[in-house]
């Protein structure tokens, strides 16, 4: 079997764009992936573009000789627009791969290690008294045991110590002692001291883990903070491939690594991203904020090794979302079940994303309260 063909879409449909990446072959079977949105979306789609050369008659199923490949003959370290898409390409590769054997990605590696996977809500509001309506009202509908928050930044504003306690004990006396509640500082906590006195603050009241709780650059001062933490530090989310969360992980800077599969290297890094991480006792909770097709891929990388915590939930039975592809996974019960499917189990529904085509898009533009630039 050899590539024919790569073939790229960008689509909005309404919030932001997603990117997607579909490979050809002469025996008919052909595999999609997904790279991730980071703004800048064309450069990713002509980057795509640029290794299709590269990948023209080569044999699909050797993936981690496409990957070595892209990655070595690329020659200077990548930044978001390289790493996300060779992880498009890696995930296309993947589903033909499964697909010629007739079974489901996660049955290549062995799997699956569970019986469902874990997810956790996001719920959404402007005031604690809205975002616990919004957490009981997902807890209700999907049956959510855990969800992630944004606490210190609702209503629009910096970190207040005495409204982050009073909104996170709001939470946890609405849903209860058992009930896993994450929080995400979103790095925008510049002080290691702020940040410590934000964690000790709501420590007493037992967070699944802290996210991000400083800027992801240096290591060295995530890695004092941590040991000052009694609450689990999550992070990985901007990081790329298995040499950065190497540095993470020997400066011991997070219990709980976060790697995003689109942008970090795809499955093939993203598998070895979880074995250095089970060797120094620490689980993945993947980072997942794109596309429904995104959801699948986590589902089987979830069901793929061993020391997978839980997974951040897009709901994708939405308009908007459910359209992307020809179906989405459900919830029950706060898990998806297994795909059964060979290859990812889903297939683009092409004509709805060319009917909905790039739009440009940004991030939030934060400012301080002083007018200066602050953190998205």
């Amino acid at each position: 079997m050899k590539i024919t063909d790569v073939k790229t879409y960008v689509t909005n449909p309404g919030y932001r764009n997603f990117v997607y990446v579909k490979i050809l072959t002469d025996e008919g079977i052909h595999g999609i992936g997904e790279a991730y949105s980071i703004g800048p979306d064309l450069a990713t789609v002509k980057t795509i573009e640029y290794f299709k050369d590269w990948l023209i008659g080569e044999d699909p199923t050797r993936v981690e000789y496409l990957w070595t490949k892209l990655y070595n003959y690329s020659r200077f370290p990548g930044g978001s627009i390289l790493y996300s898409a060779l992880s498009g390409i890696d995930f296309a590769l993947w589903d033909i791969t499964a697909k010629s054997l007739g079974v489901p990605v996660y049955k290549l590696f062995g799997g699956p290690t569970r019986d469902k996977v874990w997810l956790y809500g996001k719920p959404v509001g402007k005031t604690h008294e809205a975002l616990v309506e919004c957490a009981l009202a997902e807890r209700e509908r999907y049956g959510f045991s855990a969800i992630k928050t944004f606490l210190p930044f609702l209503e629009g504003k910096g970190p207040s110590i005495k409204r982050l306690e009073n909104n996170f004990s709001a939470l946890r006396n609405a849903l209860g002692d058992d009930y896993q509640i994450a929080i995400d500082f979103h790095a925008r906590v510049l002080e290691p001291a702020t940040a410590l006195t934000m964690a000790q603050v709501i420590e007493p009241m037992h967070p699944f883990f802290i996210e991000e709780p400083l800027k992801p650059e240096n290591m060295g001062m995530m890695a004092a903070l941590k040991a000052k933490m009694k609450a689990p530090l999550a992070t990985g989310e901007c990081l790329y491939t298995k040499f950065e969360f190497n540095d993470l992980i020997k400066a011991d800077a997070a219990d709980i690594l976060q790697p995003d599969l689109f942008v970090s290297g795809g499955f093939t890094e993203g598998r070895k991203i979880a074995a250095m991480a089970e060797a120094n006792y620490k689980n993945i909770a993947p980072h997942h904020p794109v596309s429904p097709l995104a959801t699948y891929i986590n589902v089987h990388f979830a069901l793929s090794i061993s020391n997978f915590l839980i997974l951040e939930f897009q709901n994708d039975d939405v308009p908007g979302r459910r359209e992307l592809l020809t179906d989405v996974l459900k919830v029950n019960n706060g898990y998806i079940d297994p795909p059964t499917a060979p290859g990812w189990g889903v297939e683009l529904n092409e004509a709805y994303i060319e009917a909905h085509p790039y739009k440009s898009w940004t991030r939030p533009f934060i400012k301080n309260h002083d007018g200066s630039i602050g953190i998205v």
